[in-house]
């Protein structure tokens, strides 16, 4: 079973800590949402373990089925099975969603292995038709022009087609409406019913998402750690309490 071990992690931007001594185990198959005021270390945390150069970690590990992925290139984690949905998608001009996601899916596969064109596009088609895409947008550039919605629908298929074995998934719900939501959340909910379910770390602020996809735990992230832990329950108390009750002294 695939399981992301993050130990005692410590980022950085620049000369400022962000992230201050972080633990935390995702296994496959489990769903993890982390919440918490803006500017806490949610967004950073997702970027530092998948390679961003814009965020330094200074002490710590992160381990991927017991390995160390520190040392590797973002390409070389993604490979390994990381896999990042962004809270504002880039666009990518001049490069067609079926080209862009067969070059993805061939880079997984081991050297030699070629992708079959046939059986390619059956399984795209099949997961647009999920998420309710349609067929036309293979032909459009990645994100040029989408709108919300339709970009994180398009990174929810980019997921569904790479299988990764952990997802970090940064503000999903950013700018959706609650019909688009609802139809991510369907995507995300059919890959925890696969065979080999990713694990899945969660970011958001709102209870709203965890309504669709039910969390197997809740972390509350204040100042750079996590201070709270519970369950689905815990989301509910945050919604009707707000976060004035972290500003209290932290503790790891």
């Amino acid at each position: 079973m695939s399981q992301l071990e993050i130990k005692d992690l410590h980022i950085s931007i620049g000369d400022k800590p962000i992230v201050k001594g972080l633990t935390l185990t995702i296994k496959q198959g489990e769903v993890h949402a982390i919440m918490g005021p803006n500017g806490n270390g949610k967004s950073p945390l997702a970027k530092a373990i998948a390679g961003h150069p814009d965020y330094a970690i200074t002490g710590g590990d992160v381990l991927l089925d017991g390995a160390s992925i520190l040392e590797m290139e973002p390409d070389e984690r993604a490979r390994a099975g990381l896999f990042l949905a962004f809270q504002y998608p880039s666009e990518i001009p001049g490069v067609s969603i079926a080209n862009f996601l067969r070059a993805a899916v061939q880079a997984r596969m081991a050297e030699g292995e070629e992708l079959d064109a046939t059986a390619y596009y059956k399984r795209l088609y099949a997961k647009m038709d999920l998420l309710k895409i349609d067929r036309k947008f293979t032909s459009r550039s990645v994100n040029e022009g989408f709108s919300g919605g339709e970009k994180k629908r398009c990174e929810i298929l980019q997921m569904a087609m790479l299988e990764p074995k952990i997802a970090l998934m940064d503000e999903t719900d950013s700018g959706l409406d609650i019909d688009a939501l609802r139809i991510v959340a369907d995507g995300v909910n059919a890959q925890r019913a696969a065979a080999n379910p990713p694990g899945i770390l969660l970011i958001t602020h709102y209870q709203r998402l965890l309504d669709h996809i039910v969390p197997d735990f809740v972390h509350v992230m204040y100042d750079g750690r996590i201070v709270k832990t519970g369950g689905k329950e815990l989301a509910l108390e945050l919604e009707a309490k707000g976060y004035d009750w972290l500003k209290q002294p932290a503790t790891a």
